[in-house]
């Protein structure tokens, strides 16, 4: 696994408890993808390759009581909205750009069926204009 580098950590001061998941994920993304790479800002990690795949936040995409203790926010862009109750929330910002955001509480999440819609995120930023 991946050692988190200061900007990650201090990013998740606060959060500690979701670390783990996060570094399942990026693990996974670096692992997965020929070409990625990450940004640390304040809000969010975002990872890109020619434009922005996938998103890492505390963004509240359910409501606070329906938070497990323990998660994180990731944000997708697909061409088309996803018909799955794993979506927490989804919008068309631009014609023909759905923006999903999905509370991810366990590593087990990141199953076949959510590297499917990272891969198809992946591929979308590849041949955006």
């Amino acid at each position: 696994m991946r050692v988190p580098d200061d900007d990650t950590l201090l990013f998740f001061a606060g959060h500690s408890e979701a670390l783990g998941l996060y570094q399942a994920l990026e693990e996974l993304l670096f692992s997965s993808f020929p070409r990625v790479n990450k940004r640390v800002q304040k809000t969010q990690i975002t990872f890109y390759n020619s434009h922005v795949f996938a998103c890492v936040s505390f963004t509240r995409a359910k409501r606070k009581a329906e938070l497990p203790a323990c998660w994180l926010t990731l944000t997708l862009s697909l061409p088309v909205p996803l018909d799955s109750l794993r979506a927490a929330v989804k919008c068309e910002p631009y014609p023909g750009r759905w923006t999903h955001h999905f509370v991810l509480s366990s590593a087990d999440e990141l199953d076949g069926e959510m590297m499917a819609w990272i891969r198809a995120s992946y591929d979308f930023s590849e041949v955006k204009k």
